[in-house]
């Protein structure tokens, strides 16, 4: 039986998402083939040993338990340990289902890779680069897909000259305008803004969860979202196209994409084959532009244009509920099918990199 090291919690604002996503994704794993170790991360990024508990909810916040007995991660190769000193054995694969900063930006996959670990999902370049929102839309760019406007912020430009970094910013407002951490995720530090008397309030939310915001012009249009598995043999499965319906809020803020409030989702979008057969091409385009791996889920707008790319998320919400396999579900590919695929890829992956 081969030992699998299910990675959940983290430091990032998005702990408590990436607890409940791993209460759906080991319910999903076979354990007649994998013996599961729940390799939890705290709050202050630690490793532990920490039961993944099947009734965690994210309306209660669940987080890893900084008492939990603490993990030893074997860099360099060899067998977990915990801190006791008692051998775990060794890893033959590890799924990371962590959201945000260190978790799908490309750190824990380094740290992986330092020890000889095979991993599900996307490796540390497009981890990184798919994480930071103003490097994959160059990348989109370069690839022929159309991304909105937007203008960069960094600390510094903002701590130097606020009242030039407001005017930029500004120019873009018409009507409104998305002002948004460039490393982050689950919409955290995100605001709409309409009034450019807000906009300052706005980039320094953005700013203290990243050192650069990004200035966004709103993108008028239907909200719609593709995911895409690549399997063990290296073929690439895009699924049908998903949309968004926000009421009775400004956007698809956090509280709509995991509380329930205020957003339908309508799987399968209703389209037409020409229109979800743009949405799944540009979203296999993004995927190869951004050397992903295994997963990811492409989000999109059609507006009066075509079609414009947001972002590519690497490690997208993965219960059994989540928009990303919801999608697979709707065409053909049920929940535990998905997992069992994705463990497979990186299997294949690791083989591939030893």
């Amino acid at each position: 039986m081969q030992r699998l090291a299910l990675i959940y919690g983290g430091e990032s604002s998005e702990h408590s998402v990436s607890c409940v996503t791993a209460v759906g994704v080991i319910s999903a794993i076979d354990t007649s083939k994998y013996e599961v170790i729940p390799v939890g991360i705290t709050k202050t990024g630690k490793f532990v040993l920490e039961p993944i508990d099947p009734e965690w909810k994210l309306e209660n916040y669940p987080e890893v338990s900084e008492d939990a007995p603490e993990l030893l991660m074997p860099v360099g190769g060899g067998e977990l340990r915990m801190a006791s000193g008692i051998s775990l054995g060794k890893i033959d694969i590890a799924f990371p289902v962590l959201h945000g900063p260190n978790g799908e930006d490309g750190s824990i996959q380094g740290l992986l890779q330092l020890c000889k670990i095979p991993y599900v999902g996307n490796g540390v370049m497009a981890s990184a680069i798919a994480m930071d929102k103003v490097s994959a839309k160059a990348i989109f760019r370069d690839a022929g897909l159309a991304v909105s406007q937007d203008e960069v912020i960094s600390s510094s430009q903002w701590r130097d000259s606020r009242a030039n970094c407001i005017e930029r910013a500004a120019k873009l407002m018409k009507p409104d305008v998305f002002v948004k951490p460039a490393r982050s995720g689950s919409s955290v530090g995100v605001s709409l803004v309409s009034s450019s008397d807000d906009l300052a309030a706005a980039i320094e939310l953005a700013l203290t969860h990243d050192e650069v915001a990004m200035v966004e012009k709103r993108v008028v249009g239907r909200e719609l979202e593709c995911s895409v598995l690549e399997t063990a043999s290296g073929q690439l499965k895009v699924s049908v196209a998903g949309e968004i319906v926000v009421t009775g809020r400004p956007f698809y803020d956090y509280e709509a994409k995991y509380l329930g409030a205020g957003a339908d989702l309508i799987i399968p979008a209703p389209l037409t084959q020409k229109e979800t057969k743009q949405l799944q091409q540009a979203a296999e385009v993004a995927f190869r532009a951004l050397n992903c791996n295994g997963l990811a889920r492409t989000d999109f707008f059609i507006t009066a244009n075509g079609v414009v790319i947001t972002e590519v998320n690497t490690m997208p919400g993965f219960t059994p509920i989540s928009m990303y396999p919801a999608l697979f579900e709707a065409s053909g590919i049920p929940y535990n099918e998905l997992v069992e695929e994705l463990i497979q890829n990186g299997l294949a992956a690791g083989r591939r990199q030893s």
